[in-house]
């Protein structure tokens, strides 16, 4: 029997990577999308175009998770058996400009998606997409799913309410409910607002004459670098665990700025400090200095380990880039 699964947020990174994993294992596929003056489903457009003489098992649905009606109608028309909640304001530096906004569809938004799984599809299993945003100023290091949060932003706080409201109904209603508490993965679909995808879209544009500088924030800070790809499989292979848990996952490495930055102009044979530039607009009001995670948990359970290193991922998405402008990568 087909499954079916609902996606919020399938328009992003993660969104993206995991409708293409889901459609390979046979699953009918809705995503829920915002209504716009503009489509923004660039990173799901070549699914269309992959499938166009198959059977379409991919399906989009307007809706907004600031609107409880839209949510409730559509869990009841799709009827899912799988629920992954990746749709958020989900940029940190942002959330200090739009607080309120952030805490609606990011704090918020995950619990009307709970609720209407609990009013009409109660044996529909649901993925909550936490992140390690919520460790902030960490009390311990590496980070577990034992290590208390502690959130300095607005997006971080409200990830620490989807975080909990997900467990409460876990707890309440006997709903199988599970947090991923993702750390950093990118990808070359990564958002352009995002440090590494700024870092390998400006050398691109570099080594194409069109750039002369790059202006970053902190280069100091550290973090727990994966490949998207490799993420959004222990998504699925949390839904398909016998109970439903709260797992980390990461690669158990940290890297700073300074490191993917000097490992990617190194890939063309640039110093990056004749090109980099800091600019204190890209400062957070509270910054996160360093976030490492312990995957193991994960690996014992789901038997999930991540399989893109830190070198290969900044090569990938640089060769992206590097496409994207005519010029050839070689290494």
């Amino acid at each position: 029997m087909t499954k079916t699964a609902l996606i919020t947020g399938i328009t992003g990174q993660d969104g993206s990577y995991l409708a293409e994993l889901l459609l390979e294992k046979g699953y009918e596929v809705y995503g829920i999308i915002r209504r716009s003056s503009n489509f923004n489903t660039q990173r799901i457009d070549h699914i269309f175009k992959d499938i166009h003489e198959k059977e379409n098992k991919l399906h989009l649905v307007y809706g907004d998770l600031s609107d409880a009606s839209s949510i409730g109608a559509i869990i009841r028309k799709v009827m899912p058996d799988e629920v992954y909640n990746l749709a958020a304001q989900s940029h940190v530096k942002v959330s200090f400009e739009i607080p309120e906004y952030t805490a609606d569809i990011t704090a918020m938004g995950s619990l009307r998606i709970l609720e209407a799984i609990r009013q009409f599809c109660p044996k529909a299993k649901y993925y909550q997409a936490s992140s390690s945003e919520m460790y902030g100023k960490v009390k311990e290091t590496p980070q577990s799913e034992k290590t208390p949060f502690h959130p300095r932003s607005p997006y971080g706080v409200s990830k620490v309410f989807s975080y909990w409201i997900t467990k409460n109904y876990r707890e309440s209603y006997d709903m199988f409910a599970c947090n991923g508490i993702l750390f950093n993965h990118e990808s070359p679909r990564r958002g352009e607002t995002f440090v590494t995808k700024k870092i390998t879209k400006a050398i691109a544009k570099i080594k194409a004459g069109k750039q002369k500088k790059l202006y970053l924030g902190n280069l100091d800070a550290k973090r727990d670098w994966g490949y998207a790809k490799d993420y959004v499989e222990a998504m699925w292979l949390m839904l398909q665990s016998e109970k439903p848990e709260d797992f980390v996952i990461a690669t158990g490495e940290t890297h700073s700025v300074k490191e993917f930055l000097e490992e990617a102009f190194n890939l063309v044979g640039l110093n990056w400090q004749d090109y980099v530039e800091i600019d204190q607009r890209y400062f957070r009001p509270a910054e996160v200095d360093l976030l490492i995670g312990n995957p193991q948990k994960a690996k014992e359970i789901l038997n999930w380990e991540p399989k893109t290193k830190f070198k290969e991922l900044v090569r990938i998405m640089l060769k992206e880039d590097l496409d994207e402008e005519g010029i050839d990568f070689e290494k």
